[in-house]
């Protein structure tokens, strides 16, 4: 290793940092999850990322790439391994006014988008985090607080520079490389490391953000007619559902329905509440006017030792009700776990299935459970989440793997239909047929 690492010297542009530099503790773990890797690359260049690249694959060891370090699945870090962290590449700079193209370096997060682009008044749709990164989102789906309006993130993509297995650096869009730049709109990063994505952003206003909450004893009637109300609602408004929460109740806790209402009109935001404000109860009631960017919140590290086992599946319009009554009939039940709702549908579904590899446009909701709590506590509570999903399966498809912890065969099925598996493998066979990059939703080469 020291060898490859003195000849990497010559040529590589960045940090370098091994077990015993002063940033080896802070870098090597993320933020969910921990790690040892023998050297983390910390590339200030798109060269550096392709030394970074040949460095990797010359070794033979392990290979994580991180942009945010958000991946619930850890995929961020590893043991033993090689890490090419992309935090020094992340400017972001606006290429074609006319357009509203917007370059974004590959290690950048949300956060900063949000801030670069707020003085052009300009906007992507894209997560809720500030400090998700734009890669591992966008490679996965992206959805975001205006995905009814514009869809998902990787919808607003029009060019990526990535960096591909041999060390070379490939432009794709819909003329040129078009089924590989078909491929990482949600297949995530089993075709390279992508250095640059190119958006096409949309003029923006404040929004009006917040949440209205309800009795949780309300939760059956305020949830079911939530999501009854959704599918005529205008698609100006996203919102999601929280119910459950163990920390505040489990049963007894508030349901939050989180809204975001894309507009500066009161009267129309008043407008598209004013449904959801006469579900039940409303016990709060915070939406006011914001920036966009405000919307989107600082991540929550979590204390030492503390896990989170997250999992999540789509529902279609046939599935809806059979998997609401399920959700709420469960979330009065003490120890249930987190319980989430996402409203879907909108500019999302107007999007061909087989257009992206992302396959899931049909759903009308993504819904999640979350356990948090020490190992044990959740490898406790493992058993009984499994027969909670058992319940839901007759009544689900698919799964968002970027919300996932696990990333088993299982749930690379769902994440990727059979006719979109087999494409992504002809691909991955093109671009990297030994499979070097693999630490993700890992599409095998053919």
């Amino acid at each position: 290793m020291t060898t490859a690492l003195e000849t990497l010297n010559h040529d590589f542009s960045g940090d370098i940092i091994e077990t015993g530099h002063p940033e080896y503790a802070a870098l090597a773990g993320t933020v969910l999850a921990t790690g040892t890797p023998a050297v983390i690359l910390r590339p200030s260049s798109v060269g550096g990322v392709q030394s970074a690249v040949r460095h990797a694959a010359a070794a033979g060891l392990p290979l994580a790439v991180r942009g945010g370090g958000h991946s619930f699945s850890g995929f961020g870090t590893n043991d033993g391994g090689v890490v090419i962290d992309l935090s020094l590449l992340s400017g972001v700079e606006i290429v074609d006014g006319g357009w509203h193209v917007v370059r974004i370096g590959g290690g950048a997060t949300w956060g900063q988008v949000a801030t670069a682009l707020a003085p052009h008044s300009l906007a992507i749709s894209a997560g809720d985090t500030k400090q998700v990164g734009v890669g591992g989102l966008t490679l996965g789906g992206g959805l975001g607080w205006k995905v009814r309006k514009y869809g998902l993130a990787l919808d607003a993509l029009v060019r990526v520079e990535i960096v591909t297995a041999d060390g070379r650096v490939v432009i794709a869009d819909e003329d040129d490389n078009a089924e590989l730049f078909w491929a990482v709109r949600g297949g995530g990063g089993n075709f390279g490391i992508v250095t640059a994505f190119e958006f096409a952003a949309h003029p923006t206003t404040g929004v009006f953000h917040g949440k209205i909450a309800f009795p949780g004893a309300e939760a059956a009637t305020v949830v079911q007619g939530w999501v009854e109300y959704m599918r005529t609602a205008p698609e100006g408004l996203t919102a999601s559902a929280v119910f459950a929460n163990p920390f505040a109740g489990g049963p007894q806790a508030p349901v939050e329905i989180f809204v975001t209402f894309d507009g500066d009109s009161e009267d129309e935001a008043n407008a598209a509440l004013h449904p959801i404000r006469h579900l039940g109860t409303v016990t709060a009631d915070d939406v006011t006017l914001k920036p966009y960017g405000e919307v989107f919140e600082d991540a929550q590290t979590p204390p030492p030792g503390v896990r989170f086992f997250t999992r999540n599946a789509f529902v279609e319009r046939s599935g809806v009700d059979a998997a609401v009554r399920i959700l709420t009939e469960v979330g009065s039940t003490p120890g249930a776990p987190f319980l989430t709702i996402r409203s879907i549908g909108g500019a999302m579904a107007r999007v061909a299935e087989d257009a992206t590899a992302f396959a899931h446009r049909r759903a009308e909701l993504m819904i999640g459970t979350a356990v948090v709590g020490p190992a044990p506590v959740v490898q406790a509570g493992l058993p009984a989440l499994d027969a909670i999903w058992d319940r839901l399966a007759p009544h689900t498809s698919g799964t968002y793997g970027n919300f996932n912890t696990t990333a088993t065969d299982a749930d690379l099925a769902a994440a990727y239909p059979t006719d979109t598996y087999k494409r992504l493998a002809a691909v991955k066979s093109q671009y990297d047929p030994a499979n070097l990059f693999k630490g993700n939703y890992n599409v095998r080469p053919l």
